[in-house]
């Protein structure tokens, strides 16, 4: 829909021209390029990159490993591909902030170098990822973007996450390898980098635990100071990028004078003379250019260059001086570019294609020349026709739309073709400076001179596939335990209006088709087992699309095949009345309901010594104690039920979410942390029953090593590190090579009631509809 006048009036609050000309006039001060690279968004190096990008004036980058599709969610309860979706739009939003260019080496959902989820080697990372394929990406990155420097945000010891390991490993390797004419696979020009960094500081926290200190400083880049136009210091303007980062809860508040410095560690350099300076022994200007890629024959152009682009800083904030500067700078660049002789261009034209967009910017910016361009619906189809309206003023040479391949503009309309793919919610690349397509070209001339930018719609239109339908549910449970066998599959959103659907089943399967989908029937006799059944709008396989909205990041959507996967498992079901209080991180009270237990969603008003009668066992869902304030203020009420014979069970928290280890539990419970040193990031990892006769691990289902098989992503996090003698534990299991823990799953006596703890990641594993995770989850939910 159209952006409505408020969000107009908010944009323009938070972007006054003032300080996007002053932002757009930085990066005319260097011609450096500086890559940071880590594995997943928010590793970046934001408060750092501030001071670079807007102080300095260097050119940022950031290569990233994969989308972050196997962290937590902070805001909802989208996980793996549709998490990914979200914090790639994240890391976009961040990095306007910044104007930072993105790269991924992940390219699409299937993508192998995939966050599968917590890891503690780097050796463990790069073998499901595939080593060749992330270094060829990697590859591809640099000697697509070109950076003088390259700087990893962790470092490759024991105690960091293995992906950022990773990722540090191959910052060494990547530099030779995009340097090498024979690297197998890319064709693209060889790229040299000239300086690779290793952060001189720990990356040790809540988290990690590096064994190792880091290196020793060899220069600090400066982090104190503040902007001389927003009044904002560095580390403030870093934070307002980390604050696009909601799903991990990023974002902190900085006070002035309590900036911090950033130690760097030089490891390789391929220029010559001392490095007191990132930029020492490369072209920190326009002017140092010509020299340092041995073109003298441009060397005046240059100069020239760089002359207008310090004559439009010290002309700030003289609106029309600043456009006729930048003019004069870019009319220099062009001579310059167009006279490069053939042995400096590798070095040369790349920068030089950088401060033409950037002084396009600020010519635009400058010169009053504002446009906003609207289409009447973001939300479109293959085939469709949308108006486009455009708003300019200011002394505009050009407006025109710049559309993707097959797409026309006439009349004021814009057709999309009957063949458009959908939307890619995995972009490869972003660029801050240079708009996704659909954009607006917008032409500016000073002085004879003309430029163009490239700007965004105000909102992006999302593309949905031309046969899709939404399936509710996607997955499902048939309890072998129980008498049903019938799903009700509810199809809506069926597009096209009046495409007939239909429904492939397994054999002997049934789907009869009603008005609000279809009614599916398994056998009596049907095995245990995972069934995918798939959709079918006029006889051609159809997509689902799961729609993504968010105020921070506007609308995102991922289509996927349109198919309905049951598992069918085999549980006796415990006869008890179910409480359960989510913190909107789970869908645990789902399947609990699916699985066939009778289970209450219970409201801040239910956690009362009434709302507790009526329910046998109390399921609390990840991080509820933080999200649920209501929740932490009733424990002395749950401790009291739990006495009299009520069963708590709490799942997984980190110790920063109200967990308070004498007061959320009845009995002291610890979680440890960092948190790479409580947990078990081996889905496959051997687990040993310290109680075997147990009744949790029996009662009604005897869990055996079958229940441990084919688990997904990880056996369990933030795992306890102490707790009263009334707890015992009842499993056991370890990564490789390191001491076991038995943490995962703790249980207590409680007068005539029970605790149990349990840091299994149980409600991810019934997402993924693990047969394991709900005979335990049946176990643990029956009466103590």
């Amino acid at each position: 829909m159209p952006v409505s006048d408020q969000e107009r009036i908010a944009a323009q609050v938070r972007n006054p021209r003032i300080v996007r000309l002053w932002q757009a006039l930085a990066p005319l001060k260097s011609c450096v390029s500086f890559m940071n690279t880590g594995a997943h968004p928010d590793d970046e190096t934001s408060e750092m990159l501030a001071a670079l990008a807007l102080r300095d004036g260097i050119a940022l980058s950031f290569a990233c490993a994969n989308r972050g599709e196997g962290g937590q969610n902070a805001i909802g309860s989208e996980v793996t591909h549709d998490l990914g979706v979200v914090r790639t739009a994240e890391m976009e939003r961040a990095a306007d902030v910044l104007n930072l260019n993105l790269y991924w080496l992940s390219e699409t959902p299937d993508d192998t170098i995939f966050d599968f989820g917590f890891s503690k080697r780097g050796t463990e990372t790069l073998e499901k990822w595939g080593r060749e394929r992330t270094l060829k990406r990697f590859v591809e990155i640099i000697r697509t973007e070109r950076p003088d420097i390259i700087c990893p945000t962790f470092l490759d010891v024991p105690g960091q996450h293995g992906h950022h390991r990773a990722m540090t490993e191959l910052a060494h390797d990547v530099m030779s390898a995009a340097a090498d004419p024979a690297f197998p696979g890319v064709d693209l020009p060889v790229w040299q980098v000239k300086k690779l960094y290793l952060p001189a500081w720990s990356g040790a926290g809540d988290n990690y635990d590096d064994d190792l200190p880091p290196p020793s400083a060899t220069l600090t880049v400066k982090g104190t100071g503040q902007d001389p136009v927003t009044g904002w210091s560095w580390a403030q303007i870093g934070e307002q990028s980390r604050a696009f980062h909601l799903t991990q809860g990023m974002g902190r508040w900085v006070p002035n004078g309590e900036e911090r410095d950033w130690p760097l560690h030089l490891v390789r350099s391929e220029v010559d003379g001392p490095d007191k300076q990132i930029t020492d022994g490369l072209p920190a200007t326009l002017a140092d250019l010509a020299s340092f890629a041995g073109a003298s024959e441009i060397a005046d152009h240059l100069e020239m260059a760089q002359a207008a682009c310090e004559a439009a800083f010290a002309a700030f904030p003289d609106m029309k001086e600043v456009a006729r500067q930048a003019a004069s700078a870019l009319k220099a660049v062009r001579k310059a570019r167009d006279a490069c002789p053939r042995k400096a261009r590798e070095e040369v034209q790349h920068r030089l294609a950088a401060k033409e967009i950037q002084l396009s910017h600020v010519m635009r910016i400058a010169s009053g020349v504002d446009v906003r361009a609207t289409l009447e619906r973001d939300v479109l189809r293959p085939g469709d026709s949308v108006a486009l309206a455009i708003e300019s003023s200011g002394p505009v040479a050009e407006v025109a739309p710049v559309l993707p391949k097959g797409w026309r503009f006439t009349d004021g309309v814009v057709h999309v073709p009957v063949d458009s793919e959908s939307t890619d919610c995995y972009p490869a690349f972003y660029r801050p400076g240079v708009a996704r397509l659909p954009a607006i070209r917008v032409g500016v001339t000073v002085d004879g001179v003309s430029s163009e930018t490239l700007l965004p719609l105000e909102r992006a239109p999302v593309v949905l596939p031309a046969r899709s339908a939404t399936l509710a549910p996607d997955r499902a449970l048939i309890n072998a335990a129980a008498a049903t066998r019938k799903i009700d599959l509810r199809v809506f959103e069926l597009f096209p209006h009046g495409g007939k659907a239909g429904l492939e089943t397994p054999p002997e399967w049934s789907a009869t088709a009603v008005a609000s989908g279809f009614l599916v029937e398994a056998p009596k006799d049907i095995a245990t087992g995972l069934y995918d059944l798939s959709l079918q709008i006029d006889e051609t396989p159809a997509e689902t699309v799961k729609r993504i909205a968010y105020p921070h990041i506007g609308e995102r959507a991922r289509a996927f095949p349109a198919q309905l996967s049951v598992r069918v498992l085999d549980v006796d079901l415990p006869d008890v009345r179910v409480g359960y209080v989510g913190g909107g991180n789970d869908r645990v009270g789902h399947w609990l309901r699916a699985l066939g237990l009778d289970v209450t969603e219970l409201a801040d008003s239910d956690l009362t010594e009434e709302g507790f009668k009526n329910i046998d066992t109390l399921v609390v869902g990840i991080f509820a104690m933080r999200a649920r304030p209501a929740l932490k203020n009733a424990m002395p009420l749950v401790h009291r039920w739990v006495e009299n014979g009520g069963n708590l069970l709490t799942l997984y928290h980190r110790p920063w979410d109200d967990w308070d280890p004498e007061t959320v539990p009845p009995r002291r419970l610890e979680i440890g942390k960092p948190s790479l040193r409580w947990r078990v990031t081996d889905e496959n990892a051997q687990v040993t029953h310290l109680l075997p006769e147990h009744p949790l691990l029996n009662t009604p289902n005897r869990i055996t090593d079958e229940d441990w098989k084919d688990w997904h992503k990880e056996r369990g996090l933030y795992f306890a590190k102490s707790w009263d003698e009334a707890y015992e534990p009842l499993l056991s299991m370890a990564d490789p090579d390191e001491a076991a823990h038995e943490g995962a799953l703790l249980s207590a006596r409680i007068g005539q009631g029970r605790h149990t703890h349990v840091a299994l990641i149980l409600h991810h594993q019934m997402e993924k509809l693990v047969p394991g995770a709900f005979r335990l989850m049946a176990n643990l939910v029956a009466r103590p």
